[in-house]
């Protein structure tokens, strides 16, 4: 019987809420700012927020944080809807802070009225110099005692234009000595003559998160707001202005991020990257964004396997990328069809067998299947086999192709080899073999044990695909914290192209959604860039952890 999972800190709080009545349906929110494409941090929130009212019923909103209209655009809006759905997530209600634009540019009036904001003339520098320091309170403006009349009248002339941007603010009125330096007069508003991508030049005041964010909450009645550790100290101004604007209660909770090793995810280190062409785009098959996930072969049940593995805490600690290509190593291994590969070929020609025939192999799609179905795989009398799976002086050990050695070939024959041919400067052109006729798989009458079982291609049916393999952007644990720029320990060998690589014939109808494991290579999948004239594979990830090893090195 295995044993039940312990609950997290948020459940606890949930089930709670629940059994005093506090609450009759949970609402959570997943609220991205559309600058930029989701990353695998992000996978983490998502699956909590939406994991919650799954599992407590309620609903989940997706909000988009857009009040900064210079650095959004739809493109962002519309990857990140995608992310959320290929996850496996559907939202309730797709809304915008923008949405509330008006209805939050009230309760900023409702605040002058109250006493509580005050328009200042100051400039960002100067407030700066008045903020004081953990240790030191700081300074009054001299705008912060204006009246209730010249405040109001100001707020509805920078709502209207009048003035540039950067020459006012509106503040919250708390306390310039509080200890927690986020409450000291707080910027609610600024101006910025920017277009926005959904309310174009309606407004040219925006408001800043700290305001959107807790109202945004309260006006869709989100019961539980999820926040990481950042916004701890923003939670007191949170509550601060849900209460003295007496609306919905809405309560703000944190959890730690999870930080990935051997990556980046900062969006500003992101989008270096794809600004100074270190990858091709935000969907890189390297980069950590769930695009570039998806397009290098994971799956959404891998991710969300990674997502629940990792839980979540109250402390920050760094998740292991090696959990994460586990993960889809386990999940790949069920659903990969498998399939014959050969990457840097030599050619073996089978002496004793008849030329121009053919014979149809028969093969399993994938053995961890117990329904797999079978496909046929053309065998001839000249194939392609990896050129490091033949050694003309082999060590001892050595179970493959070699000199007066016998190996299996895949779902085929035993073979052994008979010849070397060579051309002028001694490099492998053909070996020569003779096939056991009696050794089929399957039918194997021969009695003959081989260690060594090779994967193979017909040369007369082979096609020529595009195979480029992935592997991890950066050499070291934690690029972003070492010394030096994160630049510097970018892996030279993070994508290693195989331009004509030889497949069985079966890869022509293979689909952009499905897996295949190429044996003895690593699990692969389609890739866009694929056209009429070429097939193009991505790797996903290795059969095996390779970098375990260089961890002990």
């Amino acid at each position: 019987m295995s044993e039940e999972k312990s609950l997290n800190f948020l459940e606890e709080i949930i089930e709670e809420d629940l059994k005093s009545g506090k609450y009759k349906d949970i609402v959570t929110r997943f609220p991205p700012e559309p600058n930029g494409y989701l990353h695998i941090g992000h996978a983490t929130s998502i699956c909590l927020n939406f994991g919650l009212t799954q599992k407590y019923g309620g609903y989940t909103n997706l909000r988009f944080d857009d009040t900064n209209p210079v650095t959004e655009d739809t493109e962002y809006v519309e990857s990140i809807k995608d992310d959320v759905r290929w996850l496996g997530f559907e939202w309730k209600n797709e809304l915008y802070a923008s949405d509330y634009f008006a209805t939050l540019y009230e309760y900023a009036v409702k605040l002058i009225s109250k006493g509580l904001a005050y328009v200042d003339d100051s400039t960002s520098e100067e407030m700066a110099q008045m903020k004081g320091t953990p240790t030191e309170p700081g300074k009054n403006s001299p705008f912060r005692d204006r009246g209730t009349e010249e405040n109001l009248d100001l707020f509805a002339r920078m709502k209207n234009g009048e003035f540039p941007d950067g020459s006012r603010t509106l503040r919250a009125k708390i306390d310039m000595a509080h200890a927690n330096m986020l409450m000291r007069d707080p910027v609610l508003y600024r101006i910025k003559h920017a277009h926005h991508h959904r309310t174009g030049d309606a407004w040219c005041i925006y408001p800043m998160y700290d305001f959107a964010h807790g109202q945004s909450d309260s006006i869709e009645k989100v019961t539980h707001s999820i926040c990481t550790l950042e916004f701890v100290p923003h939670r007191e101004l949170y509550d601060w202005l849900i209460e003295k604007l007496e609306i919905y209660p809405s309560h703000q909770y944190e959890f730690a991020r999870r930080n990935l090793n051997y990556t980046v995810t900062s969006k500003r280190k992101l989008l270096q990257l794809v600004n100074e062409k270190y990858v091709t785009g935000w969907d890189d098959p390297r980069m950590p964004t769930i695009a570039g996930l998806r397009r290098r072969g994971f799956t959404s049940e891998s991710v969300r396997d990674f997502c629940d593995r990792i839980g979540i805490a109250k402390r920050e600690n760094s998740a292991d990328l090696g959990l994460l290509e586990f993960c889809v190593r386990e999940h790949l291994n069920k659903i990969a069809q498998r399939r014959m590969v050969v990457f840097d070929p030599v050619k073996v020609v089978l002496t004793n067998y008849e030329e121009g025939l053919v014979e149809m192999m028969q093969s399993e799609n994938n053995p961890e299947d117990p329904e797999t179905t079978h496909r046929e795989i053309p065998f001839s009398r000249e194939l392609y086999i990896e050129r490091e799976d033949f050694m003309e002086n082999p060590p001892k050990k050595y179970f493959r192709l070699a000199p007066g050695q016998m190996v299996r070939l895949k779902s085929a024959y035993i073979i052994k080899c008979d010849e070397v041919i060579k051309d002028e400067h001694g490099y492998v052109t053909e070996i020569h073999c003779t096939y056991l006729p009696e050794s089929k798989s399957g039918h194997d009458q021969s009695t003959i044990k081989v260690k060594g079982t090779l994967h193979w291609v017909s040369v007369q049916h082979a096609i020529t695909v595009e195979v480029r393999q992935y592997d991890r952007l950066f050499q070291i644990e934690d690029p972003a914290s070492e010394d030096g720029d994160f630049r510097d320990y970018i892996n030279p060998e993070s994508l290693v192209t195989v331009n004509n690589a030889y497949a069985e014939p079966s890869l022509k109808t293979a689909k952009f959604d499905e897996r295949y494991q190429f044996l003895r290579k690593g699990y692969f999948t389609l890739d866009k860039d694929t056209s009429e004239e070429k097939m193009v594979f991505n790797r996903t990830v290795t059969l095996k952890d390779a970098w375990a090893k260089e961890m002990k090195k």
